[in-house]
């Protein structure tokens, strides 16, 4: 793990072994750092049979949603309980063989023992914070301890947690705080539990990161609370669910209360600085002041990003305490290497490892269960027509795009942009394209690059002009009928800074002279007899 250093940078050596180990609920350890005895004498009865099934509380949250489809791809059974099935329509995975839905509420202690029946291991990956709103640490508490009952009851062999870490104390948040109790009585239920503490979770849709990214994103002058200097030990996503797939098949990870952390110590302000970098925005400036609470740190976190006060309240809470790992016996149990800051934030923003846009940045590390706000701010303009052609014929006028054919309309304001781009040192027009009719993946047009090429079907162009985002042009073409064809085309824009959200509404009154032109234009082309 890493060292924050005096000058403000961080290191990756890892801290003394003599870091005093607390509050840990789990069997005495030998100088091993593996399970006492009483553990161990389990053996093998803590792992899955060929065939068992595993059970997962949480498919739709932000971890849950990503755990299950590697516990398939693993080859396990999985059994899930979700109080709003339609949430998982568009996952990927939805109808694999070996994945059962059983629709209910953990609330219901009978639903709750039916998805238990059978099963040999449970992840609880549920935090009430959204549902319950103020009484979510009671509600934690009740649903913990229906789970640990029935469980016990069902003959489950194993339970996993994901918790938090943060020493208890007088000054451990609520949130931090209900995530330790819910682990003190799973532990207590008679079955034994592996659990898990993480600090801040490094990924698309993890609320904690997408409060910073937000932030980082719109203000280019921060006034904060004092906990941006507070120490935490963050950790990417891909490594918690390593860890969590990878300890099914460790007995020795039965019973454990393991912390689990990237390389890097580092505190919210360097997060923040090299978040801003990262994004490629100009150096943020942050005042750290002594007299703003976590309730004003929520409400103006609300109003500033798409993160709802109530989520946002109990995480600014919880950013005042430290949340380093005290040990690091997860990498005796489970070695392998572990992601430091630099690269997870780099993994988190949809970036390849060499800093270049990946092609499909729209859809970059989201899942369909998501929260809206997930990912980052993306605007999008999206249009559709009916047009009385073949979804031959209108592909064949769609890839003529740009060049000496032009863009069906609105000449002097693509004329202009492009006289623009080139003022400030961007590709503009000039490019043209290669040849009038035929298009392939990678080539340019223009000021565009073609990033998504299926005939008769997509055209998908990325913007290469100079402009404060990432922005994408698509056309998707699919037959309505006989001779009939739907066109559809999506602007989407991703904003860089402040600076990006102004220039999105400085030109969203263009749109429909442009965009809309554009679609008569092409439906006038493709509607005409052929010579």
């Amino acid at each position: 793990m890493g060292e924050t250093r005096s000058d403000g940078s961080f290191s990756h050596e890892r801290p003394s072994r003599d870091v005093a180990i607390q509050d840990q609920p789990t069997p005495d350890l030998d100088g091993s750092g593996l399970p006492n005895s009483e553990l161990a004498s389990q053996g093998n009865s803590v792992l899955i049979d060929p065939g068992g099934v595993v059970v997962v509380l949480g498919a739709t949250g932000y971890i849950g949603g990503r755990l299950v489809p590697r516990l398939l791809d693993a080859g396990y059974r999985v059994r899930c309980l979700v109080r709003s099935p339609d949430k998982l329509a568009g996952a990927p995975w939805r109808e694999h063989t070996r994945l059962e839905i059983v629709p209910g509420d953990l609330e219901d202690v009978e639903a709750v023992r039916q998805v238990c029946e059978g099963a040999q291991v449970v992840y609880y990956l549920v935090h009430s914070m959204i549902a319950a709103g103020a009484d979510y640490a009671e509600q934690d508490r009740r649903l913990a301890a229906n789970l640990g009952r029935v469980a016990q009851l069902a003959g489950v062999r194993r339970m996993i947690y994901l918790g938090g870490l943060g020493d208890m104390g007088a000054d451990l948040s609520l949130h931090l705080r209900s995530r330790r109790e819910v682990e003190s009585i799973l532990s207590g239920s008679g079955v034994p539990v592996t659990a898990f503490r993480a600090a801040m979770i490094i990924g698309s849709g993890s609320a904690s990161f997408e409060i910073l990214r937000y932030l980082v994103d719109r203000l280019p002058i921060m006034i904060t609370p004092r906990w941006v200097k507070t120490q935490t030990q963050p950790i990417a996503v891909r490594d918690v669910l390593r860890y969590l797939v990878e300890c099914l098949s460790k007995p020795e990870t039965a019973g454990q209360t393991l912390d689990i952390g990237g390389r890097d110590v580092v505190n919210y302000l360097q997060m923040m600085r090299l978040m801003a970098a990262k994004i490629r925005l100009p150096r943020r400036w942050i005042i750290p002041v002594p007299v703003l609470t976590p309730r004003l740190s929520s409400l103006w976190i609300g109003l500033v990003t798409p993160v709802n006060s109530r989520i946002a309240r109990p995480l600014a809470e919880g950013l005042r305490n430290p949340t380093v790992c005290r040990d690091d016996r997860v990498r005796m149990l489970m070695p392998g290497p572990v992601m430091g800051v630099e690269e997870a934030i780099e993994a988190a923003l949809g970036k390849q490892l060499s800093g270049q846009i990946e092609t499909r940045w729209s859809t970059a590390g989201k899942i369909p269960s998501d929260p809206e706000w997930a990912g980052g701010t993306v605007y999008q303009d999206r249009r559709e027509i009916e047009i009385d052609a073949s979804p031959q014929e209108v592909f064949r006028v769609v890839r003529r795009i740009g060049g000496d054919h032009g863009y069906w309309g609105s000449d002097f304001l693509w004329s202009l942009r492009g006289w623009l781009d080139k003022l400030i040192g961007g590709p503009g027009l000039r490019r043209g394209r290669r040849h009038p009719d035929d298009l392939v993946f990678g080539e340019a047009v223009d000021f565009w690059r073609v990033t998504g090429y299926q005939p008769d079907r997509l055209l998908s162009l990325r913007a290469e002009m100079k402009l404060p985002g990432e922005a994408e042009l698509k056309f998707e073409v699919e037959s309505s009928g006989v001779g009939k064809t739907k066109l559809t085309q999506t602007a989407r824009f991703r904003p860089l800074g402040l600076l990006g959200i102004c220039y999105w509404y400085a030109v969203v009154p263009l749109h429909y002279f442009v965009f809309q032109s554009m679609l008569s234009g092409i439906r006038q082309e493709a509607e005409q007899p052929a010579d």
